[in-house]
């Protein structure tokens, strides 16, 4: 007599993802498991049918992209790694869910596993991210071709990234550059944290998204032919897709299923029982039995024929090369030597002009040498002055283009920047006004929080813009973000300086920079060429002192040449004084003592100079030091009121010294 051996059904092995979730969660009394629970069919049709992936060559670069961007569920992606066979997250790793050391962190972390394409839990910001990871493939596509770039981005999102603002200006944006390689999954199981999503919600999401030019379509999301059928009619549809999965959260506990109980808590030792039960599972907790698992491991093994297949074009190709150089964000050893031919051109001429105006000519040469770099800007590019002359725009028809015109869409601009700095081959850089970073500041935490060479320019950094008054003119803004761990804040204060902060900027791989920069006027300042970035050590003195000095003056961007003004009054009035420029007060801090001693003078009065709040400037002027700013909102007012009004002129300065001195 023979015997029938029959394979794992999907829905065994969907349970898998479902025991491992409600399992970690408990084992770690905190944590999301309803949403594992219930997308567990809908993932394990991607991840066993679809999603092309290669778990020994996790960093492959035509593998498909796939984020978490409901990041509370973090156990669907964690379980997924182990049961397809990545080397880590281990059994172990489970076990220790949320427990310091675990890379199965709370929510997905980039840093800690491969497979996890970028970190999640600010909802909606997956979403957003993996826009510009879409983005990133079309236009290296267009560059390289289908041979060596050819893949798609798929999502999972809950209720919570739909309500968030950002899916607005995310999914707006993927309509608009008609990104066809884009497939979201909506687990729309109408519940959130405090209950029915129909206590704070009614939109219909469905046609939201038909209105922004997407594909949509509807499943139910624990029929696996079903989700099969629609991710295929996905795949073959020109626009970006979004398929609604209709879900029961925690899928399979008798009680909690279905209703909030499972969002956000363990569901308890009994309702696991239970749970169990239900779903036919009587194995002990974290144990796959040997079947289900090597049936989850076969699927894991399914990419590795197309990675052969590609790694075999890639060796074929003739632009093999440049293309590694692109994934690698390599700079292009001349970029130096390019740079200080602009910082020399920019001594010479010793004309006064904007940090902005400087930025653009920085990017002039950026742009020409180094041809990974994307830009683009929220719906000011003649303010931010962040397009160049060689740079056409991408566009739904044309994907090669290097400048994104990203709208009134600050926020959606630097998640979409995270994403395209994380799929590699390209170096984003976007601008906006300063004073907007409070519309972009959760993506650039991330961007700070993953070590993702990203470029904020953030023209109009002052009092100095003008007349556009107290909304527009930062003043917390600077020590707001230079609170944040792994971000460089640059506020250059020339020309010269501002092509030595595009340098460092672009050399940081593993740091995000913020670029401060102005809308009027400065004069050159660093007139004596030198090839040495001194802008590199975040500080340093521009101007000595006569004899012995008795003032040190140190000040950002605008207000050095105020410093400057301020400390020749001094030593005409027989004060010996020197001025400090501080163009990156992060890279100060990272140099020696003995170095940060000497620059800051010690034993001299210590003065700070910045038309912004003085909050952070004690730590370099001491107890005894003088600070000079703007601890206010500003005002409606020509720049030459406003800096009278506030006492940053250097007469004002200088009176207030003598009396101290």
């Amino acid at each position: 007599m023979s015997i029938e051996i029959t394979s794992p059904t999907q829905t065994q092995m969907a349970n898998a993802i479902r025991a491992l979730s409600m399992d970690a969660v408990e084992a770690a009394n905190s944590g999301h498991p309803g949403m594992p629970m219930g997308m567990a069919d809908v993932a394990t049709v991607l991840f066993t049918k679809f999603l092309k992936y290669d778990p020994k060559a996790p960093k492959w670069p035509d593998r498909d992209r796939f984020v978490l961007s409901a990041g509370h569920g973090s156990m669907l992606i964690y379980a997924l790694l182990y049961l397809t066979g990545y080397d880590s997250p281990t059994i172990g790793d489970i076990k220790n869910f949320r427990k310091l050391g675990s890379p199965c962190a709370g929510h997905p972390e980039n840093f800690h596993l491969e497979g996890v394409e970028t970190t999640t839990g600010p909802l909606g910001q997956g979403l957003a991210t993996a826009v510009g990871m879409a983005m990133a493939e079309r236009h290296l596509a267009a560059r390289f071709g289908d041979d060596l770039v050819d893949h798609h981005t798929y999502v999972i999102v809950g209720d919570g990234c739909l309500m968030e603002g950002i899916s607005h200006e995310a999914i707006s944006l993927a309509g608009h550059l008609q990104l066809g390689r884009m497939i979201v999954l909506w687990d729309d199981n109408e519940i959130s944290i405090d209950g029915p999503t129909s206590l704070s919600v009614s939109d219909d999401q469905k046609t939201r998204f038909i209105a922004q030019g997407w594909h949509v379509q509807s499943v139910d999301g624990h029929d696996p032919k079903a989700v099969e059928a629609a991710i295929a009619a996905a795949k073959i549809d020109p626009r970006p897709s979004m398929i609604a999965c209709r879900t029961v959260i925690g899928y399979g506990a008798p009680t909690k299923g279905g209703t909030s109980g499972a969002h956000g808590s363990p569901l308890g030792k009994d309702e696991i029982a239970a749970t169990r039960a239900a779903l036919g599972w009587p194995y002990e907790p974290f144990d796959i039995p040997a079947d289900i698992l090597n049936a989850w491991r076969k699927a894991g093994e399914r990419g590795a024929q197309a990675r052969a297949d590609w790694t075999a074009r890639h060796a074929a190709s003739g632009d093999s090369a440049t293309f590694d150089s692109a994934i690698s964000g390599t700079l292009p050893a001349n970029l130096g030597a390019e740079i200080n031919a602009l910082k020399a051109s920019i001594s010479t001429a010793a004309k006064p002009v904007a940090t902005r105006k400087a930025s653009e000519m920085a990017l002039d040469v950026v742009n020409r040498v180094v041809p990974i770099t994307i830009g683009g800007s929220a719906d000011l590019t003649g303010s931010n002055l962040t397009k160049t002359k060689d740079q056409a725009p991408m566009t739904a028809a044309d994907f090669s283009g290097r400048y994104v015109y990203y709208g009134v869409r600050e926020f959606g601009m630097s998640a979409a920047m995270n994403g395209l700095a994380l799929h590699g081959g390209v170096i984003p850089y976007g601008g906006t006004f300063l004073v907007f970073t409070d519309y972009a500041r959760s993506a650039i935490r991330l961007s700070a929080l993953m070590k993702q060479r990203v470029v904020y320019v953030m023209s109009h950094d002052s009092i100095g813009l003008g007349e556009d008054g107290p909304t527009h003119q930062p003043i917390e803004h600077l020590a707001s973000l230079r609170a944040m761990p792994n971000l460089y804040v640059f506020r250059p204060a020339d020309a010269v300086e501002t092509a030595e902060a595009w340098e460092l900027a672009l050399e940081a791989t593993e740091t995000p920079s913020v670029l401060a920069l102005t809308r009027q006027n400065l004069p050159i300042l660093r007139d004596n060429h030198t090839d040495e970035n001194l802008s590199a050590r975040g500080g340093y003195e521009l101007r000595a002192a006569s004899a012995p000095a008795r003032v040190t003056l140190m000040a950002t961007g605008s207000e050095v040449e105020i410093a400057v003004k301020a400390r020749d009054l001094l030593e005409a009035a027989g004060i010996p004084a020197r001025v400090v420029s501080m163009p990156c007060i992060e890279l100060f801090d990272k140099q020696d003592k003995a170095y940060r001693d000497q620059v800051l003078g010690r034993g001299t009065l210590r003065v700070s100079i910045e038309a912004a709040a003085t909050y952070g400037w004690d730590r370099y002027v001491g107890e005894d030091g003088m600070m000079f700013g703007i601890d206010s909102f500003g005002a409606s007012a020509p720049i030459q009121d406003l800096y009278r009004h506030f006492g940053l002129e250097p007469q004002t300065i200088v009176d207030a010294i003598r009396k101290r001195v």
